[in-house]
């Protein structure tokens, strides 16, 4: 059910839940309520601007254990009453919008580091954690998660469990399904569950990985054993300048097949050299597609490889070498363009329409994308980079952006243009052998394509998400799952 407003089942369902968890962590004030209505999504923030009334919970909870969350899920299932985990509210896809009211479950007071284990490398925490303060604490005892996204100092580990977050360290360390051991999980109807505490087994289906992604609808995430990583003694990175994106993509697909193991590598289409490279990293290099990427360990196997890496860019694809400071210059500023005087924001309209694909696909789905957006939406800019790359491919962080001057004032208006750049570039992704997304997960905005991408195995999806959850509480209207 919906929560009927101030009346008497109102107030009852308050009572339970602060009977459950204590009078402090159960609040029902608008300024509470206001601070979960808009995460990173530029619609509801956009909304707002406008001056419209953003969907708000109806209480917000503050549970301080898996035991809380299994209370007030318990209750929640008596009631039938929505249920949305939140945690730094730094999603950029609506996945933590309250868009049917109920119960938004805040876990930042579930913010403990448990256990550092040296022998096994491991390290053991509660999701509500701020990743920036996992890794310090981590650190302190000198090693690293290698997870180090651009929302670290905003983000919990628990959102980049939710949807399969990237570092920039990826393309080595990997994405942090990669770093997981195993998870303790709240379902839906408040069970307490834990995974196996090994993550390569044969001991039946992986229940690790179903719930990675899930994005709070298939119960709550509330502890993570993730691996940790010795400090590395070097890391080292070289920037080149290709003439243009073909010869730089080759080149770097070569890197990475050579099995060299670089740590990152990012390449910067012709709009973005030109653009983000010159303001952000404070390089006039001219026109060409920048490609950087770097190795860290031991000081000697990193020489060995940049040697070897040298000779990829220079013999064989004559790039222009920009040399360690042009790689050193990204690395000092990657998260720079994510703060204010760098950054989008309002009155601009923006989105990234990231996608990945196998070497073989990648360029079809940049230029299809690229297309798209430039003949069917004059007036943006379409610019790409190629944040995270894999063995067998890369990902494409690409970027839409609409001027003040170009977008609706009318708020309906400026949504509708909004969609349907999603709906036309996404579409083309998947036409050219691309998915929905890479790391920033799918949630509401993205939740109409996941059809068009699973097809006929959607519904084996559908069926996970009754059985688990069979009043449909936890996060109803996400992922492309049905809603109220």
């Amino acid at each position: 059910m919906l929560v009927p407003k101030k009346n008497y089942m109102f107030e009852m369902i308050k009572t339970e839940l602060t009977d459950a968890i204590g009078d402090d962590y159960v609040t029902t004030r608008d300024s509470d309520k206001f601070g979960h209505s808009i995460d990173y999504y530029w619609i509801p923030e956009m909304w707002h601007d406008r001056g419209k009334e953003t969907p708000k919970p109806d209480f917000v909870v503050h549970p301080g254990s898996a035991e809380d969350v299994s209370k007030i899920l318990k209750i929640a299932n008596q009631y039938k009453i929505p249920v949305v985990t939140w945690g730094g509210g730094s999603g950029s896809q609506g996945g933590a919008l309250p868009v049917y009211g109920g119960i938004v479950l805040d876990t930042k007071r579930m913010n403990k580091v448990l256990k550092i284990d040296r022998e096994s490398l491991t390290v053991t925490a509660e999701t509500g954690i701020i990743a920036r303060h996992l890794e310090w604490a981590v650190n302190k005892a000198g090693f690293s998660t290698m997870h180090l996204p651009a929302s670290i100092a905003c983000a919990t580990i628990g959102g980049f469990l939710a949807h399969r977050g990237t570092g920039v360290l990826s393309t080595k360390w990997g994405k942090i399904e990669d770093m997981v051991m195993s998870l303790e999980v709240v379902t839906p109807t408040g069970e307490i569950i834990n995974t196996l505490p090994i993550p390569r087994h044969a001991s039946g289906p992986d229940l690790t990985m179903m719930f990675l992604g899930s994005e709070g609808t298939l119960g709550v995430i509330t502890k993570v054993t993730l691996k940790i990583h010795p400090q590395p003694e070097a890391r080292k990175f070289r920037a080149y300048l290709f003439d243009d994106f073909h010869t730089a993509m080759s080149a770097g697909a070569d890197l990475m097949r050579s099995r060299l193991q670089p740590c990152a590598i990012r390449l910067y289409d012709e709009t973005e050299t030109l653009t983000h490279v010159k303001r952000v990293f404070g390089m006039d290099i001219g026109k060409g597609a920048y490609i950087v990427f770097g190795f860290d360990g031991k000081e000697e196997i990193v020489d060995l490889q940049m040697k070897y890496a040298r000779e990829i860019m220079e013999k064989k694809y004559k790039g222009r070498d920009l040399g360690s400071k042009g790689g050193d210059l990204w690395w000092e500023n990657k998260y720079k363009f994510f703060y204010p005087g760098y950054m989008f924001r309002l009155p601009q309209a923006f989105g990234t329409l990231d996608t990945v694909a196998d070497f073989a696909h990648i360029e079809s789905v940049y230029w299809a994308m690229k297309k798209v957006v430039n003949e069917n939406f004059p007036q943006a800019r379409f610019i790409g980079h190629f944040s995270h790359w894999y063995e067998w491919g890369c990902m494409l962080y690409a970027r839409f952006i609409f001027e003040g001057k170009d977008v609706p004032a009318d708020p309906e208006e400026a949504a509708a243009l909004y969609n349907r750049v999603w709906d036309l570039a996404i579409r083309a992704a998947i036409a050219n052998g691309g998915v929905i997304n890479e790391h920033h997960g799918v949630g509401l905005k993205l939740g109409r394509y996941m059809k068009d991408l699973y097809k006929n195995s959607f519904p084996i999806l559908e069926g996970l998400k009754k059985t688990l959850d069979p009043n449909n509480i936890m996060n109803p209207g996400k992922l492309g799952f049905k809603g109220v």
